[in-house]
């Protein structure tokens, strides 16, 4: 039985860690998914490698904007990369892509194992898992820290950064949410109607490499990855009303983020194991598991409902023959 203060030190920030990631990736793979580009969020959980690398080396320091800034540099280069690629070599988009985005992510691992980003919890490990089981609240003393202004100034720094990224995403959606919901739909309409489709596009892939880098530290490529994809299409299995998949894509992402860091440092335990999983990996793994159950059961859309729909057409009444 682990104490409070063990509680608010280690397992507390690292589960809001966890589902800050979760919800910031997910409320923006939202639109990514219904405009079938979520390969979108599966390349800037790459390609921003590289760049993140670079901005330690130039400023000697992990800080949101810089990384930011070099991801979005790294993201550019890919597009020209890819664009270069698709021309020159006469490939289909797909292929360019998937070029470059393994490229890139092979350039960012060597440039990590010729860094000193060790010294700073920056290396291959962290940056395809993530260093969840690192985030502590140093300054937490019990409950009452929970309201002590001073005990939360010295939250983690992912925490407070994951958090910011992930109010600002959900402020933004709620703002513009008419205009991304006409543009993931019908972008030939929105341009008809004179909304910038091509810049909603681009705020898009800006908010989507914002929310992959607040997450990269933390959590690792393989959760961003996972959270870009999962609670959404989860939650498209559920409903065709955009309002409410983005809601119940948020939820699935937060318990995704707390059931998956609970099962991972305590689930072992439980069945007498004395032994801990890696926290990112089994949020994904609960996202995914997540999803399948929805594509299974899911009352209109999932298989089990499809094919019973089927059968019940198949066995309705037969045709009247003619007189």
């Amino acid at each position: 039985m682990i104490s409070v203060q063990e509680f608010l030190l280690i397992d507390a920030p690292a589960m809001a860690t966890g589902a800050f990631a979760a919800l910031a990736c997910a409320l923006v793979g939202n639109f990514l998914v219904l405009r079938k580009q979520a390969l979108i969020g599966d390349a800037m959980s790459h390609v921003v490698l590289p760049g993140i690398v670079v901005a330690f080396w130039v400023t000697g320091v992990i800080s949101a904007v810089p990384m930011l800034l070099g991801a979005l540099v790294a993201a550019l280069v890919a597009a020209g990369l890819i664009e270069a690629i698709r021309r020159l070599g006469q490939m289909e988009p797909g292929a360019a892509m998937g070029v470059v985005f393994t490229v890139m992510f092979a350039i960012g691992v060597v440039l990590l194992e010729r860094s000193g980003g060790r010294d700073v919890h920056l290396d291959v490990q962290h940056a395809l898992y993530g260093n969840l089981e690192g985030t502590l609240w140093t300054g937490a003393a019990g409950w009452g820290s929970l309201v002590d202004p001073v005990a939360l100034a010295d939250l983690p720094r992912q925490l407070v950064t994951l958090a910011v990224i992930t109010a600002l995403i959900g402020v933004l959606i709620v703002l513009f949410f008419k205009e991304l919901r006409l543009v993931t739909f019908d972008p030939a309409l929105a341009t008809a109607l004179g909304f910038p489709a091509h810049w909603v596009n681009l705020a898009m892939t800006v908010v989507t490499a914002a929310a992959a880098v607040a997450a990269f530290e933390a959590v690792g490529s393989i959760l961003v990855i996972a959270m870009f994809i999962c609670p959404p299409a989860t939650a498209r299995m559920l409903t065709d009303r955009l309002t409410t998949q983005v809601w119940l894509s948020a939820l699935f992402a937060v318990g995704a983020g707390i059931l998956g860091y609970l099962l991972a440092a305590f689930g072992l335990g439980w069945v007498g194991i004395d032994a801990s999983l890696n926290a990112a990996g089994m949020i994904a793994v609960v996202a995914a598991l997540g999803q399948v159950l929805a594509m299974l059961f899911a009352p209109r859309h999932g298989v089990i409902a499809r094919r019973r729909a089927i059968r019940r057409s198949a066995d309705g009444p037969a045709a009247q023959p003619l007189a």
